[in-house]
């Protein structure tokens, strides 16, 4: 089946395919490939799985836009199996992050820099409020990436979805003074203020403390 998925992406290759256009059909592949159409399927799903084409019913496959989903599941798997670590996954994004901070500074469209605003406020209003809180913070370091202007920051953070609905809770209950929740809100509102006011200096400054903050925080509630 390997030899026919990379047959199916050699093609998309070749012919210069983009998001949303139309695969050849399971029969055409079959016949030019000399192979069942049975296999043919299997090489769609595992496309499919990969988020590389997208399956639906009774229609042809098509080429898919980029998702971070299966980057995501690896990252997952790897802190599952214990092959790689919380701690060195903040260490990847404290170094990422620091350049998408500097790059949407830099970067930002007008629109954008007011919603990493808007997003760094909404944190502060649901202080109380964690699951929403968590979804914000999310959504703020997502928007960062994509105003960075570079479509493979915003793939790799979000990659790291899944680890960090585990790991936020963890890291948030650990900061259990208001002192201590309310400096960590205030450090993603001035962030977001200096990225809408086109401030790169400050802005990584900014991000490396949080970063730093974070990690203390994992730690201090036991995570490795």
């Amino acid at each position: 089946m390997s030899t026919t998925v990379g047959a199916i992406t050699a093609h998309i290759r070749n012919e210069e395919l983009g998001p949303g256009d139309r695969l050849p059909s399971e029969a055409q592949f079959s016949k030019d490939l000399s192979v069942s159409r049975t296999v043919v399927r299997e090489a769609f799903r595992a496309l499919a799985a990969l988020h590389l084409i997208d399956l639906s019913p009774g229609k042809r496959a098509v080429v898919a836009q980029l998702d971070y989903g299966s980057m995501s599941l690896l990252i997952e798997h790897g802190v599952v199996t214990e092959q790689i670590t919380v701690q060195q996954i903040y260490d990847v994004r404290r170094t990422i992050e620091i350049r998408t901070a500097t790059l949407a500074a830099l970067r930002r469209s007008e629109a954008q820099g007011q919603k990493i605003v808007e997003l760094a406020k909404g944190m502060q209003a649901s202080r109380d409020d964690t699951q929403r809180l968590m979804e914000l913070d999310i959504a703020l370091h997502l928007e960062i990436a994509k105003a960075a202007a570079n479509p493979i920051f915003a793939l790799i953070v979000g990659a790291f979805d899944g680890v960090t609905r585990q790991t936020w809770p963890i890291g948030w209950r650990s900061r259990t003074t208001e002192e201590q929740q309310v400096f960590m809100l205030d450090i993603h509102v001035r962030l977001g203020e200096a990225i809408a006011a086109g401030d790169p200096t400050t802005a990584a400054d900014l991000m490396a403390k949080h970063f730093d903050e974070s990690v203390r925080a994992l730690i201090a509630a036991g995570i490795s």
